[in-house]
């Protein structure tokens, strides 16, 4: 790989991520403004497409690029451009300030906001650690005979669960159930989670503790559950944009019908904004590529945003947006735009 053929491979990247349509040797040379002959270029994209970093669709047309070829231009030739400009990270700071900073909530907005902005789908999840824990329960009538158990997490986020009762529920009932809760299972790790520790809450309610054991199995499962990220896919529309998804897309819509492993999914192995193409993935989706960056919430707790579209992504544009809006979103799960607005 010489020059010429890096210049080459770039240009074709480039030129194909605008138009989608096969690049031809006339168009090449005059993207390039090079004093090198359509002969030549048409002998650089032959190496090129013998060393697996071009395709060639049909035997008159012209080349894009491969897998392979992404990978090496991903790898060795991409040059991000340095950032956003002020006006542009004003303009994604005003859509923050708008959104509501519960977890949840803020982990969706961000999603959306950034499909929004970009046209591209878009997932995003709730910070994850394993030492995310229940820290405080609260139990609400919402029926007759029917609880609503609320667990707020050590990082902010509220999870819900519904209990039924067979012999009715009073505000009393809730208040008695909810002291109970927060002396026998606040804080506690999954892994301590054992029927001796439910019976001794159930216990403590003294004789009405059976009747109200529903109540105490539904904060149980909030309390396992409460490590788990939770992850949001906006945007999915525009998966329907790109003819070249067509086959993958069940494929898409069923892994993230599985929250967690939709989460590993999207989540770069390291802090680095990484590119992940459909054909390296463990069940192989050609054609569809992820860019993904984590992000840091604080006190341990990590989570991830990531762009889905096709590989003719135009990844220079689109790397500084991700990396600002994982910026953006670690500082307000952690808490960090709010102080800064008081």
């Amino acid at each position: 790989m010489d020059d010429r053929k890096k210049r080459v491979l770039e240009a074709i990247v480039a030129l194909y991520t605008q138009g989608g349509e096969p690049v031809g040797s006339g168009l090449l040379s005059q993207y390039l403004d090079m004093a090198v002959s359509s002969a030549t270029l048409r002998n650089e994209m032959a190496v090129l497409t013998k060393l697996g970093l071009l395709e060639q669709p049909h035997t008159s047309a012209g080349r894009v690029p491969s897998a392979k070829g992404y990978r090496y231009y991903l790898d060795h030739l991409m040059q991000p451009k340095a950032g956003l400009s002020a006006r542009q990270k004003a303009q994604i700071d005003q859509v923050f300030a708008r959104l509501d900073y519960e977890p949840d909530k803020l982990a969706e907005g961000a999603a959306k906001a950034l499909a929004e902005q970009t046209g591209y789908t878009v997932a995003a999840t709730t910070p994850r650690s394993d030492d995310l824990r229940i820290a405080h329960f609260e139990v609400v009538q919402v029926g007759r005979y029917s609880a609503a158990v609320l667990g707020v997490t050590s990082a902010g986020g509220v999870r819900t669960r519904v209990a039924r009762l067979e012999t009715g529920f009073s505000r009393q009932d809730a208040q008695l159930v909810a002291m109970a809760l927060n002396r026998g299972l606040a804080f506690v790790a999954p892994a301590d989670l054992s029927a001796q520790r439910l019976a001794a809450v159930t216990a403590s309610m003294g004789e009405k503790g059976p009747a109200l054991y529903p109540v105490v199995q539904a904060a149980a499962a909030l309390l396992c559950e409460a490590a788990k990220a939770r992850t949001y896919l906006e945007g999915q529309q525009y998966l329907l944009r790109w003819p070249q998804l067509e086959g993958c897309l069940p494929g898409v819509l069923e892994l993230f019908a599985d929250q967690e492993k939709a989460g590993r999914f999207i989540t770069p192995p390291t802090g680095r904004t990484s590119v992940l193409l459909g054909e390296d993935m463990e069940n192989p989706m050609p054609g569809l590529c992820v860019m993904g960056k984590r992000y840091l919430a604080g006190g341990g707790l990590t989570g991830a945003i990531a762009l889905l579209g096709p590989v003719r992504m135009p990844f220079e544009q689109l790397i500084p947006i991700l990396e600002y809006y994982a910026l953006k979103l670690g500082e307000c799960m952690a808490g960090k735009a709010q102080e800064d607005n008081t």
